[in-house]
């Protein structure tokens, strides 16, 4: 057994998980994450953008206007490489480059409709992909299956701010 401490609003947890355990998780969620990857591949095969393109305009649909440098931290990308991507995605008429209104040196990246629209419909095919994996799941099964992602995500995003 492996010993895995943690904690949470300051109690300390103790959790005994098998490494075995562990690698089938592991094992598991990559071959989830790669289904997932391979299935919006072949959604985005019918749009005019790459997948970074796609994962730049969620990441300004999520989160609203952001400059370049804030892109590239959020995509894990290089400020070159990112700002390259911008550019071809302006020039296809996705996004566009504005002023920030209280700082006019600050440049951020707006979503144009065109971008809107296509970000819309991918993620709207994706969700019909996931409703029709779940569609043998109970309403408690996916409901139960939501609140363990929220506490697995909530759980990597404090040992990943660590």
């Amino acid at each position: 057994m492996t010993k895995c401490n943690g904690s949470s609003g300051g109690k300390a947890l103790e959790n005994k998980i098998s490494a075995e355990a562990i690698a089938k998780l592991e094992k598991k969620l990559r071959h989830i994450s790669g289904a997932i990857k391979q299935n919006g591949r072949k959604i985005l095969n019918n749009y005019p953008i790459t997948n970074p393109q796609f994962i730049a305009l969620q990441w300004l649909r999520e989160e609203g206007d952001l400059t370049i440098g804030e892109l590239s931290a959020k995509n894990g990308l290089a400020f070159s490489t990112t700002t390259d991507l911008v550019d071809r995605m302006e020039k296809n008429e996705l996004v566009e480059r504005v002023r920030d209104t209280n700082d006019r040196r600050v440049v951020r990246i707006h979503v144009l409709e065109k971008g809107k629209q296509i970000i819309e419909e991918v993620i709207l095919k994706r969700q019909e992909y996931l409703g029709q994996v779940l569609e043998s799941f109970t309403e408690e099964q996916t409901s139960s299956l939501i609140d363990l992602l929220n506490l697995l995500h909530d759980q990597m995003k404090t040992i990943n701010e660590k």
